[in-house]
């Protein structure tokens, strides 16, 4: 039977496993594809450690990990137009992605344009996609400037490129590990760390317009003192967005991003990748039986751009 890499309990990797389930049957508004390519993220690891994601039903175990996948159909549930068995595509996982077979969402999925590889593709459902929407709700004019927390990671890299792509110029926070990365997309680089606001000032004596968090915690705290006047108004785009701390970011005046969760994001983020305006900058590839190891390198924090789990055709 087709494997998979569960979780089998809410807890650490120690409740993580490999089994084997049988494919999946395409249900109404789902299609079926073997899998050829898996994004990994830190909802991933959140999600076993017992965090909940709104609109998500509650677990069923063994739960397969993984949200976000790219493949080729091998089967189309009711409801469901525009979609083959054969045809290539990107998605939101329904049960799961770090598997050989699974279920996608149709109304999550959109087509894989043949100029991006499956690698490429597996990267862009979840995190180029949070980047995307993250950086058009600032609806900041060319010019602007965007101070992002994070930007060496998944979601950073690419809200990275769709800021400069869309005329903006870009301060970023990483680690000193990340540093060539983060200047290699044109971003004015800052170490984290106290304090970090006057060194965004040096780098950024204009002032900064926004803030994108993608980190969180003590980070966003003080951050968010780079911003004045307040982070938002009642009648104006937010200036202070995060994709990782609501609680935080709400008690500072700003906002969580605003998914649209919607294959007309998919299409954007795709399209761009096709055109060569945006790279998801897959740092390292796991095979499926290496889906542990894929995990601990984003749960460690520390990982360089985007970690994809292949899983051979």
């Amino acid at each position: 039977m087709p494997k998979a890499y569960v979780y089998t309990a809410n807890g650490g990797p120690e409740v993580e496993t490999f089994t084997d389930l049988p494919a999946p049957e395409p249900g109404p508004g789902q299609l079926a594809i073997a899998v050829r390519a898996v994004g990994v993220n830190p909802a991933d690891w959140k999600l076993r450690d017992g965090y909940s994601i709104p609109g998500l039903p509650d677990p069923v175990f063994p739960v397969v990990l993984g949200l976000e996948a790219a493949g080729v159909v091998t089967g189309v549930g009711p409801q469901v137009a525009g979609f083959a068995v054969g045809d290539e595509v990107l998605g939101i996982t329904v049960g799961g992605a770090y598997a050989e077979y699974t279920l996608l969402a149709a109304a999550l999925a959109t087509h894989k344009p043949a100029a991006v590889s499956f690698r490429d593709a597996a990267a862009l459902p979840v995190a180029a996609a949070t980047a995307y929407d993250g950086v058009h709700q600032f609806a900041l004019p060319p010019g602007a400037t965007l101070l992002i927390t994070g930007v060496g990671g998944g979601v950073g890299v690419a809200a990275a490129q769709i800021a400069r792509h869309a005329g903006l110029t870009v301060v970023g926070t990483a680690s000193a590990g990340k540093k060539d990365l983060v200047e290699s997309l044109g971003v004015a680089w800052v170490e984290p760390g106290p304090g970090v606001v006057d060194r965004v000032r040096t780098v950024a004596p204009q002032g900064v317009d926004a803030v994108y968090d993608l980190v969180g915690g003590a980070a966003l705290e003080e951050i968010a003192g780079v911003l004045t006047p307040p982070a938002s108004a009642a009648d104006a785009p937010p200036r202070l967005v995060t994709a990782a701390d609501t609680a935080t970011v709400t008690r500072l005046g700003g906002v969580a991003v605003q998914r649209a969760r919607n294959a007309d994001v998919l299409d954007a983020v795709a399209g761009l990748v096709a055109a060569g305006v945006l790279d998801p900058q897959v740092s390292d590839v796991y095979p499926l039986d290496r889906a542990d190891a894929a995990l601990r390198a984003v749960e460690t924090g520390h990982a360089r751009g985007k970690i994809v789990i292949e899983v051979a055709g």
